[in-house]
């Protein structure tokens, strides 16, 4: 059982607070108290959620106003017991930072078999595709918890 996770992509205002966010909706809905944060491996600290991304989440009913980006560490790889990337580049960086996280970091898309590309600066057709992989990415992992 995973209680705390951690989900990673580049700069913390999209695709990681976007999965951070779902994934505790998820939690909520299977009635078991998961910790989720999000972090970037060369996150824009303190920046808000990109605004495309919080627009599209506000429409799923979840509010990512009080998201602040923040920097991947060593700790908080440390505190996760499961860690979900974006990438396959972001799991090099992890393990880069954080060798001993080599068991517990997979692609956030591992049951779809799927990379989340970035959607940042590419427009309204990118964010929406990289959310609809998100989320069909997250629930497997959902389900997992329960």
């Amino acid at each position: 059982m995973f209680n705390r996770i951690l989900t990673v992509c580049t700069g913390n205002i999209c695709r990681s607070p976007a999965a951070e966010f779902l994934l505790r909706q998820g939690s909520e809905v299977i009635a078991r108290p998961v910790e989720v944060l999000s972090a970037g491996v060369d996150a824009l600290v303190n920046h808000p959620a990109e605004e495309t991304t919080c627009a599209m989440m506000q429409s799923r009913g979840i509010d990512l106003s009080a998201h602040r980006a923040r920097q991947l560490t060593r700790e908080r790889l440390r505190w996760a017991e499961l860690v979900l990337v974006m990438e396959q580049h972001h799991r090099d960086a992890v393990l880069a930072l954080d060798p001993t996280a080599r068991g517990k970091t997979f692609l956030l898309g591992h049951w779809t078999n799927r990379e989340i590309p970035d959607p940042y600066r590419r427009g309204d057709d990118a964010h929406a595709e990289a959310l609809r992989l998100i989320e069909a990415a997250v629930g497997p992992w959902v389900d997992k918890l329960g």
